[in-house]
């Protein structure tokens, strides 16, 4: 028998295969009613002559569009919504590259729905409202930061809304409030470790810490169990984005045995990325979510560029959603780097405005005691390597201008015209030589 304590939601986390099927159906059917009347599927259906009534079981999902960032971005900003403005309560954004953001929009029903997922993610892994939570996340249009904080407030926690960075004040927060549990990307947590180590602070003896929630960038189980051992702790892989509402899409259990992804919420589908047919359980493809409980902007067949595959449909928990394996990559030419998505045309529109550099570039990821970095080598239009002044003046320049854009410092090196390496196809621009493990 189930002890309904380890459930939050337990009449949606503890249905059945056959119930979160029918469940799913249910959902599927009013969603796609709902999108029907927004202009822009409305056009997709009637182009594929397709109507609402033709979705009569879950694997008349297949019949749907697919929806892309790109249309997110073409139909910039309200176009997608399918219900008036004056209904929406929350916007947020992703950045754009050279063209619009995406903008995803809430009515204050998906605001609370969001907060119910995101606590249900947190009270699975034994968080309790006793605990006190502390979030080292951006806030703002990010949704990471404001998602969490739903979440561990909806569950009833102290939450400490730290945001990201500032290290120190971090160590002192997570050691005056009682902190026990952190939200941050795994690089900055190998961070704050760095910094306790220089401080004489021992996590274990010094800090209640026990829960760690971790993710936006790629990790390796191997740097999950290095996390684990040094700061003393459960860490728990997550998975969130923002056109799908932000944190609280898919989260470990207690098994740590792959992301459970709610059922009760999205439709998952695996698909080749060429081909866009499902893949059998087991083999990677592009991970592929459908909303069914969102009012403002719900998505269909979104493509998310994240490569993953199923793990199982069942879990020891009790829990039956699908379990996904984190995530391998992405099928497109975005970078994750600490938790920040970055795309190469970003950091060449920026380049390009200084006259004094040329057009070749090269970037250059590695990962160094466990934090991810970023070196971006940038030829110079004119020799001029005897004026250090000057050289040095560029290249603070440069780097301001960088992380104005991405968000983050990247190692900026002015080097001389002609001495990075040219194709005579297409120009190599990222070289990822961070450490992956299988």
């Amino acid at each position: 028998m189930l002890d309904k304590s380890e459930y939050l939601h337990p009449d949606k986390e503890c249905l059945s295969r056959q119930e979160i099927e029918a469940l799913q159906l249910e959902r599927l059917k009013k969603t796609v009613r709902h999108c029907y009347t927004n202009a822009f599927y409305k056009k997709r259906f009637d182009e594929m002559g397709i109507t609402p009534d033709d979705i009569q079981t879950l694997d008349d999902v297949r019949k749907l569009p697919f929806t892309t960032k790109q249309d997110l971005r073409d139909n910039y900003p309200f176009g997608l919504a399918c219900v008036p403005l004056e209904k929406c309560t929350r916007l947020h954004s992703s950045s754009g590259t050279t063209g619009n953001p995406t903008v995803i929009l809430h009515t204050q029903k998906d605001i609370d729905e969001w907060a119910n997922a995101v606590a249900r993610c947190l009270h699975m892994v034994g968080l309790r409202p006793t605990d006190v939570f502390q979030n080292s996340s951006g806030y703002g249009m990010f949704t990471g930061g404001l998602g969490f904080q739903l979440g561990a407030e909806r569950l009833g926690m102290l939450t400490v809304p730290a945001a990201a960075g500032n290290t120190l004040r971090q160590i002192k927060f997570i050691r005056d409030f009682g902190t026990t549990a952190i939200h941050a990307v795994p690089s900055y947590v190998t961070r704050i470790h760095e910094v306790m180590e220089d401080l004489g602070v021992d996590p274990r003896r010094d800090t209640k810490l026990k829960v760690l929630a971790i993710g936006a960038e790629p990790h390796s189980e191997e740097q999950r169990k290095r996390i684990e051992k040094m700061m003393g702790v459960k860490a728990y892989n997550s998975f969130g984005m923002s056109e799908m509402c932000g944190p609280g899409v898919g989260f470990e259990c207690k098994e740590q045995n792959g992301l459970h992804f709610w059922e009760d919420y999205y439709i998952v589908e695996i698909v080749d990325p060429e081909t866009l047919e499902p893949v059998p359980d087991g083999e990677i493809g592009e991970l592929v979510l459908t909303t069914l409980n969102r009012e403002a902007m719900p998505l269909l067949r979104y493509r998310t560029r994240d490569l993953t595959r199923v793990l199982g449909r069942t879990c020891p928990c009790g829990r039956n959603h699908i379990r996904l394996d984190r995530m391998k990559g992405r099928s497109d030419d975005m970078m994750v780097l600490r938790g920040v998505n970055i795309f190469p045309i970003q950091i060449e529109k920026i380049l390009m405005q200084f006259k004094e550099l040329a057009n070749n570039y090269l970037i250059t990821l590695t990962t160094d005691e466990n934090n991810d970095n970023m070196t971006v080598e940038v030829e110079l239009e004119e020799l001029f390597t005897d004026d250090f002044q000057r050289l040095q003046r560029l290249q603070k320049d440069v780097t301001r201008a960088l992380k104005d854009e991405i968000l983050l410092t990247p190692h900026v090196k002015l080097v001389p015209k002609g001495s990075l390496p040219v194709s005579d196809g297409k120009a190599v621009r990222v070289i990822d030589k961070r450490t992956v493990y299988q």
